[in-house]
């Protein structure tokens, strides 16, 4: 705001995609920032490939993506029709700027603690290495996966990318939650943001019904 000729911004939707002037302030090159754009890009078409089977039209709407970063997965979703709520977690809060500089929506918050849904749920939830990042903190997986179950509506969808490890882990957990109305696992292509050896396991919350609760 302080700067004679604006924000340096581009206009929409073009901002979306091209790298904001503050990208230095937390250290992240303009050629980071592109290759990051086009992985999620890719990430996304993979994901809706896996879930193509199973999803019905305009059945997505809410989506809330659990460790935004640099707003990668909300940009590759700019041509579908859904609302993204990106969350930076507090470690890496500087990078919220980002995600407003391109035009996305986000907040600052620590998993380990529940997160304020109101006035909305969501019918897809995103978590990229999430559960790795609280467990190294100490904090409990299963309660993140209750909290995750409170936020996602019936027939909604999880995706969790994750180490192997914490992929068998919530694995136990999937019947208990009734998440397994669909159930797919596999191991994604290797690139640039694969901090190690991955899994992605993405899985549908059933609706229940009487039969379930009896």
């Amino acid at each position: 705001m302080h700067k004679e000729k604006g924000s340096g911004l581009v206009p929409w939707p073009q901002r979306l995609a091209a790298a904001p002037p503050r990208l230095e302030d937390i250290g992240v090159s303009p050629k980071e920032f592109s290759e990051d754009t086009s992985i999620w890009h890719f990430r996304v078409i993979e994901y809706w490939k896996q879930m193509k089977s199973v999803m019905q039209k305009n059945s997505i709407r809410n989506v809330m993506d659990m460790n935004s970063n640099l707003g990668g997965f909300a940009a590759g979703l700019s041509d579908r029709d859904v609302w993204v709520m990106n969350v930076a977690p507090v470690h890496a809060s500087s990078r919220l700027k980002i995600i407003y500089d391109r035009g996305l929506i986000g907040t600052v918050h620590d998993w380990c603690e529940s997160f304020s849904t109101y006035p909305r749920t969501y019918d897809l939830l995103h978590a990229w290495a999430v559960f790795s990042e609280i467990g190294e903190r100490g904090c409990g997986m299963e309660d993140l996966l209750i909290e995750m179950d409170r936020m996602l509506r019936p027939d909604g969808f999880v995706i969790i990318r994750d180490k192997p490890s914490v992929i068998n882990y919530i694995q136990k957990y999937v019947t208990a939650l009734r998440w397994d109305g669909w159930l797919s696992e596999v191991e994604p292509r290797i690139d640039a943001l694969s901090s190690s050896e991955e899994r992605i396991l993405i899985a549908r919350k059933k609706l229940w019904d009487e039969e379930m609760l009896m």
